[in-house]
């Protein structure tokens, strides 16, 4: 079961460097136009459209990735809680 909390855990991580990573593409067109910049959009877009839906962008910023890392820390969290619980 630790194998398996870890995994999840890991993967989370990951896909927070994802997000990152496509935050900080958002700034050089040229590197989101690349075939590694339309693969990580591509991974990150379809969770990110789920927050800019209820957030607006503020003027030229967008903080919905703010929130969605935010979101990704905290169901860590509680995963690493729910897990403590039963074990």
């Amino acid at each position: 079961m630790i194998l398996l909390l870890t995994l999840i855990l890991n993967a989370i991580r990951i896909y927070t460097y994802i997000l990152i990573a496509s935050v900080l593409m958002s700034w050089v067109p040229s590197i989101k136009e690349s075939a590694i910049g339309q693969f990580i959009s591509r991974l990150a877009d379809p969770y990110l459209d789920l927050f800019r839906k209820f957030i607006p962008p503020l003027g030229m910023i967008d903080i919905s990735p703010i929130v969605a890392i935010i979101t990704l820390n905290l169901a860590s969290n509680g995963l690493i809680v729910l897990f403590q619980s039963f074990y």
